[in-house]
């Protein structure tokens, strides 16, 4: 009988040793640190301490300081993008025309249509269209009043994309067939004058001897850019008109406008045409045009950077006030994990995971806050601006997950980067002093 049981005991032993060391290699295998770490922050306990209002304020510091750096980017590179738009829309991106030192709106020499670069700017890769245009200065007149305009004329290779961005009544004008008495207004003007869509408009045109020349014009659409500046002196109108009026031949033009790809290489691009254009002709980038609106949109950039490092700044401060309260507050926790062997480090760990777990609950709540009023502001238009300041009627909103992630990243990263510092007074910790029996 003794015989028999003596292997099944000495069995049974041998699995419960493997079993035994299957839980210690398992508990070897676990992250103590992070382990701790998540008890620290499940316990009911850690919940209703002293720290928790600061806690509290440090998610808030970092839940508003990711709102305010969304809004910023957003708002800041919407407004970029959308003034650039516009200007484009009105001038191209680079203007080729008659080297005459006129910088005018008003084109004043004919330069001839036919030129290398049209209507395929083959030579430089970057160029995604060309069309011709022209201008001349008009005066508007009712019975009651008057209104001093520039008649842009356009042809069939014109691009209206931007424009039928910008109607709010009627359609385009075709300039593609025979000559059309087609116009588009702006809204600005046809206000002031008292114009609607289908009425007909007589433009008078100043000639050489000092006599007047007038045009008779059809209503076809209103257009609202919200650039006050254009919107008040462009009218839109077949270039054959211009011709005509100028007594220029079918083949001349006042000039070309250019699009680009990559407007952020405007000026490298604008110097590469340069190069592939007749000298007689000149080259000028809308930047060099409206020196003035540009380098009041370059300043949009120091602003963006500038609230990025405080709202950083502030919110690291803060998580680094929570952090010294956290590890003061379990001082006897760590001269207990000192005294049980655990190293500076290790405990230094356990505290990161708790302040990068706070960081974290922050960043998701900003994330959530932040990008729900940019779609707010995108989809309903809430936050109304002045176009005479800015140029745009309300608040763009730019939305692009890139540097969505990028800012969280970033902000993630610099706040472990802040929290190293006030970890290291773990170090100055002495298990002695620390471990009180009772």
């Amino acid at each position: 009988m003794v015989s028999e049981a003596f292997p099944q005991e000495i069995l049974i032993t041998q699995t419960k040793k493997k079993v035994l060391l299957n839980k210690r290699n398992a508990i070897g295998r676990l992250n103590f640190e992070y382990f701790t770490a998540k008890r620290i922050i499940g316990a009911k306990k850690y919940k209703s301490t002293a720290s928790t209002p600061i806690i509290k304020i440090a998610i808030i510091a970092i839940v508003l300081g990711m709102v305010m750096m969304m809004i910023t980017i957003a708002t800041g590179v919407g407004l970029q993008q959308k003034i650039k738009e516009k200007v484009s829309a009105f001038n191209g991106d680079i203007i080729i025309s008659q080297f005459d030192g006129n910088n005018s709106d008003i084109t004043l020499n004919p330069i001839p249509k036919n030129q290398p670069f049209y209507p395929d700017f083959e030579s430089v890769p970057e160029v995604t269209h060309v069309q011709a245009t022209a201008t001349k200065a008009g005066v508007i007149r009712t019975a009651t009043d008057f209104e001093g305009i520039i008649v842009k004329g356009v042809g069939d290779d014109y691009r209206w994309d931007y424009m039928e961005d910008f109607l709010i009544e009627g359609r385009v004008p075709d300039y593609t067939q025979n000559l059309n008495t087609g116009i588009l207004v702006s809204s600005y003007q046809a206000n002031r004058l008292g114009f609607k869509n289908g009425d007909k408009v007589i433009v008078f045109f100043l000639k050489e001897d000092g006599g007047f020349l007038n045009r008779r014009f059809d209503i076809v659409g209103i257009y609202d850019s919200g650039f006050q500046e254009f919107d008040e002196s462009f009218l839109f109108a077949d270039i054959r008109h211009i011709q005509k009026l100028n007594k220029w031949e079918e083949d001349q033009v006042g000039g070309f406008e250019v699009f680009v790809d990559d407007f952020d290489r405007l000026n490298e691009i604008g110097t590469a045409i340069y190069e592939h254009t007749d000298s007689f002709l000149n080259t000028m980038t809308i930047t060099q045009k409206y020196y003035s609106i540009f380098e009041w949109l370059s300043l949009f950039d120091f602003n963006i950077a500038l609230i990025i490092v405080v709202m950083i700044i502030v919110a690291g401060i803060n998580m680094i006030v929570a952090l010294l309260v956290l590890i003061l507050e379990r001082t006897p926790m760590v001269g207990i994990l000192k005294a049980l062997g655990a190293n500076n480090w290790s405990i230094r760990k356990i505290f990161m995971y708790n302040a990068l777990y706070l960081v974290g609950v922050g960043l998701f709540w900003g994330n959530v806050i932040g990008i729900g009023l940019l779609l707010i502001q995108k989809y309903f238009g809430l936050i109304i601006l002045n176009p005479e300041t800015y140029y745009v009627s309300e608040a763009p909103v730019y939305i692009d997950w890139y540097y969505i992630v990028i800012l969280n990243l970033g902000t993630f990263l610099l706040c472990a980067l802040m929290l190293l510092i006030p970890s290291y007074v773990i170090t100055r910790i002495s298990p002695v002093k620390t471990i009180k029996f009772d």
